[in-house]
């Protein structure tokens, strides 16, 4: 089955999503057989515990656009929705999550607007329904903060979900990194691309993968991946510190000079203090690209494969 005769490849990374899984296969197939386009299923088991996999292997039966690939344990949403990429075969390929919350009815006007001209469609949240305040305020806090410290800003209110090119999606698959950040390296890549507005919908099963420890996570990973701006901010912090620190050692010295002495210990304390807490954190911003540099040098694949399912291929080789 190559690609050029797959209209659509629908990649969809899950992670102990049994609960819904089965509903948000066929609720994807439909949407694509209504549409009249030849497509695949590709789900990324993401190293599920749960009877996922099993979910998978069975809706391969009944449909044979399914198609399925198992991670040997848990690497992550990012390596998911890479390996989705790296394998799927469409001319478009549309990346969604398995819980559903955004839309897949929402592919005609995805469709719709790339036929303009478009190479990524990407959709923009107007509203997040069934998220919690901290969740929300985290995620504008995440967009802005990235925005401010990074050379490729990425649109704001965004996920991953998103309709994009052959053309686009083998500009991703370039990328030799091992370290991911989908929607910044989509944005990196150019090409033109544009955003529709949608309401995302609460989840109907299951819980939220992502915590305040991931998204903190996935937050310095982003930034540390996509900017040295990090490292010119702590450079200059470094330079103003060492300046004033060379102008209260010459107001001291002076004091001294002229007999006054100096009783401003509890000054003096505070700015060793603040000096030494900035120092710190430079030396953690220092620390972060190290370890970047650490983790590529090793050379280690994303993500390893356990299982795969392909019935479709296997069927077109029978022949």
């Amino acid at each position: 089955m190559s690609h050029m005769r797959i209209e659509l490849s629908v990649v969809m990374p899950c992670y102990n999503e049994a609960e819904g899984l089965a509903q948000a296969i066929r609720r994807v197939h439909a949407v694509c057989k209504g549409l009249f386009l030849t497509h695949e299923i590709l789900i990324i088991d993401d190293g599920s515990t749960d009877g996922s996999w099993a979910i998978v292997e069975d809706a391969a039966q009944s449909i044979p656009e399914v198609r399925g690939l198992r991670f040997s344990r848990n690497f992550g949403h990012e390596a998911a929705s890479s390996a989705g990429l790296r394998h799927a075969r469409g001319i478009q390929v549309l990346i969604l999550d398995a819980d559903l919350q955004d839309p897949p009815e929402l592919l005609a006007e995805l469709r719709a607007k790339m036929a303009e001209g478009y190479d990524v469609v990407y959709g923009v949240r107007r509203s997040r329904a069934g998220e919690s305040w901290l969740k929300l305020v985290s995620a504008k806090l995440f967009y802005r903060v990235f925005n401010l410290l990074t050379d490729n800003p990425i649109p704001e209110d965004t996920g991953d979900f998103r309709l994009m090119t052959r053309r686009a999606v083998d500009a991703f698959v370039a990328m030799p990194e091992s370290v991911v950040f989908l929607r910044g390296m989509i944005s990196w890549i150019g090409f033109p691309q544009v955003g529709i507005y949608y309401d995302r919908k609460p989840r109907e099963t299951g819980r939220s993968k992502y915590n305040f420890r991931k998204l903190l996570g996935l937050c310095i990973e982003a930034i540390t991946g996509f900017s040295v701006r990090p490292l010119r901010i702590a450079f200059v912090m470094s330079m103003a510190l060492f300046l004033g620190a060379l102008g209260l050692t010459a107001v001291i010295l002076i004091g001294w000079l002229s007999g006054r002495g100096s009783s401003d210990i509890a000054l003096v304390m505070m700015v060793i203090s603040f000096i030494g807490g900035v120092q710190t954190l430079v030396m953690g911003v220092i620390g972060e690209y190290l370890g970047k540099l650490f983790v590529e040098s090793k050379g280690r694949p994303l993500y390893l494969i356990r299982d795969t399912i392909d019935k479709a291929a296997l069927d077109a080789e029978s022949r």
